[in-house]
C-alpha cells in the first residue's frame, strides 16, 4: 500500500490580530433614535477600563474564515485515526448528540420537582439497569464526572466500609501496571500506597501480592485488563487473596472496551468498578470534559453509594435521600446527564449482540496491528493482547530514534500519536489502541506508516529527529511553552 505526508492547508495561518484592517467591522448599528446616556453612568468607575481595549478590526467572513482554517488544523476522531492507547479514542456516532439535544433533555432544570422529571431519571435509571447488566455488579451511582472521580468516590466508600468494620486499615496496594491516577486517588483519601511489581509477563505477581497483603491492607487497585493490555489471568485467585485477607478488590474499568460481552469484572470477584462512558460508550472524550465515570458495587457496599438514589416507586422514578451510611453527594445534582444521554443512546443502538462485537473487534483489531508491526518493533510483553499493546523503541533508541520522534513522524503521515513513555514499565514505551471502530484500511495504513518509520530510522535517523515538516508548528520547546507561556499580542 503506498502512502504519502499528509499535507495540512494553511500551514502559516496568521492570528487574527494580523489579519486585522483599521475601520472594518463586522457589523454596524443603525443611529441611535432614543435619548443617549453613557454606559459609564451604569458602571462604577473602579470597574472601568483605563486604556480602550486593543481589538482585531475584521469583517463576518474574515472570522468565519479564520477560525474555520484553524478548525481544520486541529486532529479530531471524525477526520482523524487516533492509535491513542490507554484513552480510547473511538468515533462518537451522531446519532448520541441528536437525541442529548432533544429539547424534552436541554429544557429540563435540576430543581424541577420530580413529577416533572420522570423521562430523566427513567432513562438514568435503565442507564444504571443495563450498566449492571454488563459489567455483573450490583449496584450503580452515575454521580461521579470522569474516570478519577470515580476512583475518588471508590476509595471514600472503602473508606466507609472499614470504619463501619471497625477497622483502620491504611494501606492500598496498586501493581506497577495500573493507571497513573489510582495512586493520586488513594493518597488523596489518606492511605498509604504501595507498588508491587509485575512478573516477568507484564502480570500481577501472585507471590508478591501474598505477601503484601496483610491486615494494614484496605484493598487492592487493579487495571484488568492492565495498561499493557494484557488480561490478568490469574483475576480468580487475585481477588480470593484480598478477601481472604479481609480487603477489597478496586478495579479500574477504563479498559473494559476489551471485556465487553466476553466477561464480567462482577463476576471475577471484584467489589468496585468504575467505568467510562467517555471511552467505552463513545461519549465525547478530550479537551477536559466532560466526562463521566459511573462505579459499581458489589451487594454488602450498595449502602455506601453516594446519594440521592433512584429507585422505582408505585410505576414512577424517586430520588431516595435516605440512606444513613451513604458517602453523601460526590457531584451536583445527577453527574454530567448529557454524557449519560449519549451512552444511552449508544448502547440501545447497539443492543446485546453489538455490545458483544465491541469487545471481539477491539480485540481482534489490536492483535491484527500487533501482528503486523512485531518484525519492526520490540513488544516485550505477551504474544497476544487484548485492546491495546506496547510496542517499545529501544531498538530504534540505539539510532538515536526515540519514541518521541516516532509519535511527531506520524503526523506527517496524517496520525494522531499514540501514547508515549506509559506504561513506565517498558523502555521507550509506544501504547496503540485502534478501538473496534476502525477499518481495516485504516489499520493497514497506520501499519504502513509505522513500518516507513522503522525503515527510515534505519536508513536516515537525523531526518525522523526533525519531524514532522507537514505540520503548522513542527518542533515547539514544549517545557518552555509550558512553563513560559506567552499569550499576549503585542501592538506594533
Amino acid at each position: 500500500m503506498m502512502i504519502k505526508e499528509t499535507k495540512i492547508m494553511n500551514k502559516t495561518e496568521p492570528l487574527i490580530f494580523e489579519i486585522s484592517s483599521p475601520g472594518r467591522r463586522g457589523f454596524t448599528l443603525p443611529a441611535c433614535d432614543v435619548p443617549e446616556k453613557s454606559i459609564t453612568s451604569f458602571i462604577p468607575q473602579n470597574m472601568l477600563r483605563k486604556l480602550e481595549a486593543i481589538l482585531p478590526e475584521v469583517s463576518e467572513i474574515d472570522v468565519v474564515r479564520h477560525f474555520t482554517r484553524l478548525s481544520q488544523m486541529n486532529y479530531c476522531v471524525d477526520t482523524n485515526f487516533y492509535p491513542l492507547g490507554s484513552c480510547t479514542m473511538k468515533y462518537n456516532p451522531k446519532v448520541n448528540e441528536e437525541s442529548a439535544r432533544l429539547e424534552g433533555f436541554t429544557n429540563l432544570h435540576p430543581y424541577q420537582p420530580v413529577e416533572q422529571c420522570q423521562g430523566i431519571l427513567k432513562l438514568l435509571y435503565n442507564l444504571e439497569q443495563i450498566l449492571k447488566d454488563i459489567s455483573g455488579m450490583s449496584a450503580f451511582t452515575l454521580q461521579p464526572a470522569a474516570g478519577a472521580h470515580g476512583e475518588l468516590t471508590g476509595m471514600l466508600i472503602i473508606r466507609a466500609y472499614m470504619e463501619k468494620q471497625g477497622e483502620t486499615r491504611h494501606k492500598i496496594i496498586i501493581p506497577d501496571s495500573a493507571h497513573g491516577t489510582n495512586p493520586a486517588s488513594a493518597a488523596l483519601c489518606g492511605y498509604e500506597v504501595e507498588s508491587i511489581q509485575s512478573n516477568a509477563s507484564g502480570l500481577v505477581d501472585i507471590k508478591k501480592l501474598k505477601d503484601s497483603f496483610t491486615r494494614d491492607t484496605a484493598a487492592l487497585m487493579i487495571t484488568n485488563p492492565n495498561t499493557l493490555g494484557l488480561f490478568e489471568k490469574d483475576i480468580l485467585q487475585i481477588c480470593k487473596i484480598a478477601h481472604d485477607a479481609g480487603g477489597l478488590v478496586y478495579c479500574d474499568g477504563a479498559n473494559i472496551n476489551a471485556l465487553l460481552g466476553m466477561a464480567r469484572p462482577g463476576d471475577m470477584g471484584v467489589d468496585i468498578l468504575h467505568l467510562n462512558l467517555h471511552k467505552t460508550f463513545s461519549t465525547p472524550h478530550g479537551g477536559g470534559g466532560p466526562g463521566a465515570g459511573p462505579i459499581g458495587v458489589s451487594e454488602k457496599l450498595k449502602q455506601f453509594l453516594p446519594v440521592p438514589r433512584i429507585e422505582p416507586k408505585d410505576n414512577t422514578y424517586v430520588l431516595n435521600h435516605n440512606c444513613p451510611n451513604s458517602i453523601g453527594r460526590v457531584r451536583a445534582f445527577y453527574g454530567h446527564v448529557g454524557m449519560m444521554i449519549r451512552a444511552y443512546t449508544y448502547l440501545l443502538s447497539l443492543g446485546k449482540e453489538g455490545i458483544c462485537k465491541v469487545g471481539e473487534f477491539a480485540v481482534l483489531n489490536a492483535n491484527y496491528l500487533r501482528h503486523k508491526l512485531e518484525k519492526y518493533y520490540d513488544i516485550p510483553y505477551g504474544k497476544i493482547c487484548m485492546h491495546e499493546f506496547v510496542i517499545s523503541a529501544k531498538r530504534q533508541k540505539k539510532k538515536d530514534v526515540s519514541a518521541l520522534d516516532i509519535a511527531k513522524k506520524l503526523l506527517d503521515y496524517g496520525f494522531y500519536a499514540p501514547t508515549i513513555y506509559f506504561p513506565l514499565i517498558v523502555e521507550e514505551a509506544v501504547m496503540i489502541e485502534p478501538t473496534e471502530t476502525e477499518s481495516r484500511e485504516t489499520l493497514d495504513a497506520f501499519a504502513t506508516a509505522m513500518i516507513k518509520i522503522a525503515a527510515d530510522i534505519e536508513q536516515q535517523p537525523e531526518v525522523i529527529q526533525k519531524t514532522p515538516k507537514t505540520t503548522p508548528i513542527s518542533r515547539p520547546d514544549e517545557v518552555k511553552a509550558a512553563r513560559e507561556p506567552n499569550l499576549r499580542w503585542e501592538k506594533a
